[in-house]
């Protein structure tokens, strides 16, 4: 199978020079609802992922910013750090109380009033989507009909734009290391990268890509040849 990959640079809102951001930046990205019987206190915020550890965020970018070429200029801002604390989430909680039932905090979020339990026989689990077993025994044109009516009926959907022009995938060095940075931590060692390194060819560099022993290029390279 052979086919042409296209690549194009997702538009960013904001570009930030100086990280972490303020606090208040936040509540324009991100957003925490809290669903429970009472307001959350500290004890329920520890349970949370939402917390910030300072000296955890302040090491990881201290260390971009000494061996990531594109965080080579980055500002990292103590001050703004400071402001994050560490016994709460650094957002706007939004507390929503949920319906008045017995048993309030065992409600699932899809739970209706009539949603009661058994005491003898099997607990029915009803799932209220398409499970990815479901999908795979589905055609293509099963799947398009399936889309076409959830979007006739009005259901939201994400779509992200990209820019008008694609990527040159010629003497575009931070290509790769821009779009899989899991594979390039450093941001460095794109094909035609020259970046303070002995230029070497395309075709050595891939080489010496293939010959990594956590084998992630490899599983990328046949990733790539299945599309």
């Amino acid at each position: 199978m052979r086919a042409n990959t296209v690549m194009y640079q997702i538009p960013m809102p904001k570009v930030y020079h100086v990280l972490p951001p303020k606090k208040e930046e936040l509540d324009e990205v991100i957003a925490f609802i809290y669903i429970g019987p009472v307001k959350p206190t500290e004890k329920e915020y520890r349970r949370t992922p939402m917390l910030v550890r300072r000296n955890k965020v302040a090491k990881a970018l201290e260390w971009l910013k000494l061996n990531h070429y594109d965080y080579a200029d980055l500002a990292i801002s103590y001050e703004n750090l400071e402001d994050y604390p560490e016994d709460m989430p650094p957002v706007i909680v939004d507390y929503r109380q949920p319906p008045l039932e017995s048993d309030s905090e065992n409600l699932a979020v899809q739970q209706d009033e009539d949603n009661d339990g058994t005491t003898e026989g099997q607990c029915p689990f009803v799932v209220h989507t398409l499970t990815g077993e479901q999908l795979d025994k589905k055609s293509g044109k099963e799947r398009k009909v399936l889309a076409m009516k959830y979007l006739k009926q009005g259901q939201k959907v994400l779509g992200i734009g990209h820019a008008e022009a694609a990527e040159s995938i010629w003497g575009n060095p931070q290509l790769y290391p821009s779009a899989f940075p899991w594979l390039f931590p450093y941001g460095l060692g794109g094909l035609s990268n020259t970046n303070g390194l002995r230029v070497v060819s395309d075709t050595a560099r891939k080489r010496a890509m293939l010959m990594y022993y956590d084998k992630h290029y490899e599983e990328f390279n046949g990733w790539l040849s299945s599309r």
